[in-house]
């Protein structure tokens, strides 16, 4: 890669426009993403998330718009793209039939990656499956799918990921899971486009958030330049309350966050 290119943003979208038939589903879409940043596109059932997502990831063709990925156009440079991305569905795409560890030699020789089993096990213990890595994916719970999904899309050492609603259907703990690894992703150096419906897990993860409502973005920006949208809050003073979130760590007895605490 040029290292002009590596000073610019990992994706870059402007004026994005796509129909179907009368129905207008992004009417002018425009939004940049940091490399190494979270980025989360917040929006409710319909509001056009998995439609950019696609577009993005070259599954879908734009009406309109200027689109790049790592420096690549979506529309004239679709295999390069294809080629420096890795995209996580709203469902885990694993063989349920296959071990964790076979699901992950699969797709490493499908990239035809020198050492499948080395690469295959490297991920294992980084996701925390190398004690499942012989068992069936059938017999995976719904976070150890996920995390599986996760590592799968990560071999071949994409640039930029695109994780569309990552933790939809997952309860609280897997969800915690799947948080921390995402932000384990960008920590290492990875670009990250996130697409959700849960306000708390954008607030959790993203280094920006852009709000999409019916096909247009209405808001971008950090979490604190978002809050300003807002008229100030009156200062009150009052005891402070456990969040639900601490509550339910506290009672499982969370091992990261105990072990953060030693």
């Amino acid at each position: 890669m040029r290292a002009d290119a590596a000073a610019g943003p990992a994706i870059h979208v402007q004026g994005l426009e796509k129909s179907y038939g009368q129905r207008e589903v992004l009417r002018g879409v425009d939004f940049d993403v940091g490399r190494g940043s979270i980025f989360a596109l917040l929006g409710s059932n319909g509001a056009g998330k998995t439609t950019t997502i696609r577009i993005l990831a070259t599954l879908l063709r734009a009406d309109a718009g200027t689109v790049t990925v790592n420096d690549f156009d979506v529309a004239t440079q679709a295999a390069d793209v294809r080629q420096s991305i890795s995209l996580t569905g709203q469902f885990a795409a694993v063989d349920e039939i296959l071990s964790g560890r076979e699901n992950l030699v699969l797709v490493a020789r499908l990239r035809h990656l020198e050492n499948p089993g080395a690469t295959a096990d490297e991920l294992l213990a980084r996701f925390a499956l190398t004690d499942a890595a012989t068992r069936r994916v059938s017999t995976y719970s719904g976070g150890m799918r996920r995390r599986l999904d996760i590592a799968m899309s990560l071999i071949g050492s994409s640039a930029v990921i695109f994780l569309d609603e990552p933790t939809a259907g997952l309860d609280p703990e897997a969800r915690i899971e799947v948080w921390q690894l995402v932000k384990e992703l960008a920590g290492s150096g990875t670009s990250v486009l996130l697409t959700t419906q849960y306000l708390e897990e954008a607030e959790q993860l993203a280094d920006r958030i852009a709000i999409l409502h019916q096909g247009r973005i209405i808001a971008n920006g950090t979490l604190a330049e978002l809050k300003q949208l807002l008229p100030p809050a009156q200062v009150q003073y009052v005891e402070k309350q456990p969040t639900l979130e601490e509550i339910f760590l506290a009672v499982i007895g969370d091992p990261i966050h105990t072990q953060g605490e030693r």
